[in-house]
């Protein structure tokens, strides 16, 4: 493949910003609570008596409220200003937080209630997360918008290894609701770091021509510019099939198949080495720019196939290490290439409702897959359902180079 020319010191250039150095520090904190909770969140609920099924209903809880409320988050990020939408949800979701981790620290948490707050928790994130993914267009001008979605991407990533790496130790040495008070922390943390961000409000410098368009409009208007991109829509649908298996896998079967076999730290090291993967893969994005990179993304995508196969096949931690690595290095470099392409193509007036749809699609099958996940591998056996999975996810995502849109799409160069 052709490859677009690099230039020096990528990072430094795109931290000069003063807003992307806020957004990148508000989102970087947020990354690093985040992967703590899901590991405190599930071993919480086997603690508590909670079944694998149990568990999938809880996270499903979750899942389903970010599908619900993530159109609204959409329009909205398209209305008013994103930075208010990013602090607020912050500020909600740190104090939410910390009413589950003193709920667990204290002894009166049960499954319901953990499920209760968990479905708040994907209302308010689903609110803010298109337009914390539309931001990063306004904070850079364009020559930098590809290093500083990379970089982001990359801070993230890192947070996230951090936070993988501990989950299990912390869970282990103080408890389940400690694990989650750290995450209440970098919320509140973050909610500061996205009230310094200065930019112009949103996109919504026409809102004023939009004040009479309903929410039905918007969202048609939304859909409207995700169709008109056939690799957007088709890919959308991919990741669909994706979520719908792999949901499952990492939500309900991994820390089981990990708890079984090794221990609890266990599948923290295996999120670890996964989000080690994704930081190998925007390390090699900074450098590496093919020009038709969401191709290279989606084959790269494949990879991802890895991590399941992985579970199902050995019994050596090293092995469960490499696929989780291989599975975080696809998938990022597809992200990167991914979130470009969309950046590039979209509006930035539509880009929030772009996003919104982008998250919809991706995950509005994840909530049936973490509930199904327990019954169907209790069915046909934890290990062929694992082989099923890594083959789907794996072959859906070659079948996607096949596609004329996908190999036809190139990188835009904007000279700096």
């Amino acid at each position: 493949m052709t490859q677009i020319g690099t230039r020096p010191s990528t990072v430094r250039d795109v931290l000069r910003h003063r807003p992307y150095r806020f957004l990148v520090a508000g989102t970087g904190v947020t990354s690093l609570g985040n992967a703590i909770t899901p590991v405190a969140l599930a071993f919480a609920v086997l603690e508590l008596g909670g079944t694998a099924t149990e568990l999938g209903v809880v996270v499903a809880v979750f899942a389903a409220a970010e599908v619900i409320t993530i159109m609204f988050g959409g329009v909205l990020g398209d209305r008013v200003s994103r930075r208010l939408m990013m602090q607020g949800s912050a500020a909600a979701t740190a104090v939410t937080q910390t009413v589950m981790a003193v709920s667990l620290i204290a002894g009166w948490a049960t499954i319901p209630m953990i499920a209760a707050i968990g479905m708040l928790n994907g209302c308010l994130g689903a609110l803010s997360g298109p337009s914390s993914q539309a931001m990063t267009r306004q904070t850079v001008p364009a020559p930098d918008l590809a290093d500083a979605v990379t970089v982001r991407r990359l801070t993230s990533q890192a947070a996230q290894v951090l936070g993988f790496a501990s989950a299990g130790m912390i869970v282990a040495a103080f408890g389940s609701g400690w694990a989650i008070a750290v995450d209440a922390l970098t919320f509140a943390l973050a909610a500061v770091f996205f009230s310094l961000i200065d930019v112009p409000g949103a996109a919504v410098a026409a809102a004023g021509s939009k004040a009479r368009r309903t929410l039905l409009g918007d969202l048609r208007e939304g859909a409207a510019e995700v169709f008109r991109h056939t690799w957007l829509w088709l890919l959308i649908s991919q990741a669909l099939l994706y979520h719908l298996f792999y949901g499952g896998v990492q939500g309900v079967l991994g820390p089981i198949v990990a708890k079984d076999t090794w221990t609890e730290s266990a599948w923290g090291w295996a999120l670890s080495a996964l989000m080690g993967g994704f930081i190998l893969g925007g390390l090699t994005s900074l450098r590496w720019r093919p020009r038709r990179g969401l191709l290279i993304g989606t084959l790269m995508l494949s990879l991802t196939a890895a991590f399941p196969i992985a579970m199902a096949l050995s019994d050596s931690i090293v092995v469960l290490l490499a696929g989780a690595a291989l599975h975080g290095f696809g998938l990022e470099i597809f992200s990167v290439n991914w979130d470009l392409s969309i950046q590039q193509n979209v509006s930035e007036d539509k880009l929030a409702r772009v996003y919104a749809f982008d998250m919809v699609g991706s995950f509005v099958a994840r909530p049936l897959g973490l509930v199904v996940a327990g019954p169907i591998s209790a069915l046909v056996g934890m290990t062929p359902w694992l082989i099923v999975v890594g083959c789907i996810m794996g072959g859906t995502a070659l079948l996607s180079t096949l596609l004329p849109s996908v190999r036809g799409l190139e990188r835009h160069v904007t000279p700096g």
